[in-house]
């Protein structure tokens, strides 16, 4: 099983939710919007916060990732 999981998903959905719920364009989820095609406008918010936590959860999934490596390397 792959380390940290449960702090991938726990980031990915604190990002989605909080993407979906907050109208501020947040980077990379506003570029779907801005390449978006008419058929695929009414799900752009919802597209745009997956993006944004798949994006995110996996840089901080990444750098928790790096710490643990460091810390287990100091025992």
């Amino acid at each position: 099983m792959v380390k940290g999981v449960p702090i991938l998903l726990v980031f990915f959905g604190l990002f989605a939710v909080a993407s979906f719920l907050i109208p501020v364009p947040m980077f990379p989820g506003n570029m779907l919007t801005g390449f978006a095609e008419s058929w695929i406008s009414g799900y752009s918010g919802f597209l745009s916060a997956l993006l944004n936590g798949v994006f995110y959860g996996a840089i901080l999934w990444f750098v928790f990732l790096g710490i643990s490596r460091k810390l287990g390397e100091e025992d």
